[in-house]
């Protein structure tokens, strides 16, 4: 039994090594040609390593951050992650504590339709978004968010609830017995709390906003506001030509602070995901 128990570990962890390959394949062979010249990437040499005549070292970083504008749009990205996912952070977690605090067929029906609006497809409202953003001037990296918060909220408030749930309301009436009001109580005493549910809905939007393409194509003007993944896509350099060296190494630039986040907030997220899932 135990030589049956072995075999089926490493059958599983070889099918695991597979799959993990599978994942880093591509972001190492995007790696790899961030480093070549162009010449080499489009003559049909793409999975090969760089040698002495196609390594060009971080030249095609230097164009990546100085061709295109990559700067202004990592600012437009930075400002459009930053004020979207603090406002779903602040704005759910305050609908899902009244959602497990008030005990009412309104708010039972509004968990049930923040957990509905997860499954609805993108595709379904993405051309009425596009035209109602125009009209309502949401149209601009400064006030985007407001739509994000609306896409986002689903998760979000799904997440806060089940966590909330396990908070102990005696504390919350502690708090108002000592002349807290309902917004002191929430942002001095059940703000806190949330902080491992906080982490992971925070890291797993900005995750989301930070790479989203369709929802600023649809809705910014392309002309004046490019966002990070709208600035690869249109990665152009002299008469039009896309060029492959510059845009993979744009690739790598956008990967890397989303990484960094990631890596710093790795260890909350399963524990605010089973928190946020499970309890409640």
């Amino acid at each position: 039994m135990e030589k049956k128990n072995k075999i089926v570990d490493t059958i599983l962890v070889i099918c695991l090594l597979l799959l993990a390959a599978a994942y880093v394949y591509p972001i190492l062979m995007i790696v790899i040609n961030s480093f070549k010249a162009e010449s080499a990437i489009s003559t049909g040499t793409i999975f090969q390593l760089p040698t002495k005549e196609t390594f060009v070292g971080i030249a095609n970083f230097i164009k990546a951050l100085t061709l295109n504008g990559f700067f202004k749009s990592f600012m437009y990205s930075l400002v459009i992650t930053i004020t979207s996912v603090g406002a779903i952070l602040v704005f759910c977690s305050m609908c899902a504590w009244y959602i497990v605090r008030v005990k009412s067929k309104f708010s039972k029906f509004l968990y049930y339709l923040f957990v509905f609006s997860m499954v609805v497809p993108f595709q379904m409202v993405m051309f009425t978004l596009s035209q109602t953003a125009d009209q309502l001037g949401l149209n601009t990296p400064f006030n985007i968010f407001i739509i994000y918060l609306g896409f986002g909220a689903g998760l979000a408030v799904f997440m806060f609830t089940g966590f909330m749930a396990s908070v102990p309301l005696e504390i919350e009436e502690a708090s108002m017995i000592d002349g807290c009001n309902p917004i002191q109580t929430f942002f001095l005493v059940v703000f806190p709390i949330l902080k491992p549910t906080m982490i992971s809905v925070g890291i797993l939007e900005a995750m989301w906003v930070w790479n989203d393409f369709l929802l600023p194509n649809l809705v910014l003007d392309i002309k004046k506001y490019r966002t990070i993944p709208m600035l690869i896509q249109y990665f152009k350099g002299s008469y039009g030509k896309v060029e492959m060296g510059p845009m993979m190494a744009s690739i790598v630039l956008t990967v890397i602070p989303i990484i960094i986040v990631y890596i710093i907030g790795q260890k909350y997220i399963i524990k605010g995901v089973a928190s946020g899932a499970v309890k409640g």
